[in-house]
């Protein structure tokens, strides 16, 4: 079913797969939109999961009000408007990138009301930055508005995934969205990393990520967070930053078996 969420400065449209199941969330990255989780929502529903997939506002199908700036803040209350409007009770939130940043920030603030956590391809909120990190993070906005409008998206692409098919999906996907809107989801995904040594994650915690992701720290501080948690890193071959689009299989099957491993329940 798909659904509209009006949130005054902005309008969210999910797809919710309905059902009796414990619900999971996806939230997608920066630049792209609820269509790249598509496979693994209905694998986990095709288990007797509830698969609910949403365009984060000024993706997709989300549209913002006019003269409305994309900020971290306002993506992070629709995340929890969608769970209120839904009525969804611990849910399992997964998000990819800017997805798994905001999960990540959802959790922190209401770790009682989530059942757990996948993080795909996404920084570690509050893992440790080098000074080279720090540097490269506020120098990024920046480096990116120097790029032309037209050249941006098949950049993006191009460092996101591996296979061709991947590559050319992701950039007309990218292309949809206006070089001013993504540079201010960039300043808010930014935004979201806060370094936190003593911080753990209060839920159970799944972490994946494409084994040629080379974006930005993502792949070493995925490793880092692995170890800080003692979580298992999975590592999909062949696969760059946008996972889901190289390996939407393997990516599905590991979703899936953490699910499984997590409740021994059925859904």
């Amino acid at each position: 079913m798909t659904g509209i969420l009006e949130r005054g400065t902005a309008t969210i449209r999910y797809v919710d797969g309905r059902g009796t199941g414990r619900p999971v969330v996806f939230t997608h990255g920066a630049g792209m939109d609820g269509e790249s989780f598509a496979a693994q929502a209905q694998a986990v529903q095709d288990v007797g999961y509830r698969g609910i997939r949403w365009d984060l506002r000024g993706h997709g199908a989300s549209a913002l009000a006019a003269g409305t700036r994309f900020t971290a803040e306002d993506a992070l209350a629709d995340l929890g408007a969608l769970i209120d409007a839904l009525h969804l009770e611990q849910p399992i939130l997964v998000g990819h990138s800017l997805g798994g940043n905001l999960s990540q920030a959802y959790v922190r603030a209401h770790p009682e009301r989530i059942g757990g956590m996948i993080a795909v391809g996404t920084t570690w909120n509050t893992g440790p930055l080098s000074r080279g990190e720090r540097f490269g993070l506020r120098m990024a906005a920046p480096m990116l508005r120097l790029i032309p409008a037209s050249r941006l998206p098949g950049l993006m692409a191009d460092a996101s995934a591996v296979t061709p098919e991947a590559v050319d999906s992701i950039r007309a996907t990218f292309a949809r969205m206006p070089k001013s809107v993504f540079l201010d989801v960039w300043r808010a995904t930014a935004s979201l990393v806060a370094p936190d040594p003593a911080y753990r994650t209060p839920v159970p915690l799944g972490l994946v990520v494409g084994e040629q992701d080379r974006t930005g720290n993502i792949r070493s501080a995925m490793q880092t967070w692995a170890d800080a948690e003692g979580v298992p890193l999975h590592a999909i071959p062949g696969a760059g930053h946008v996972v889901m689009a190289d390996s939407p299989d393997a990516v599905s099957e590991t979703i899936v078996e953490t699910l499984r491993a997590w409740f021994s329940t059925a859904p």
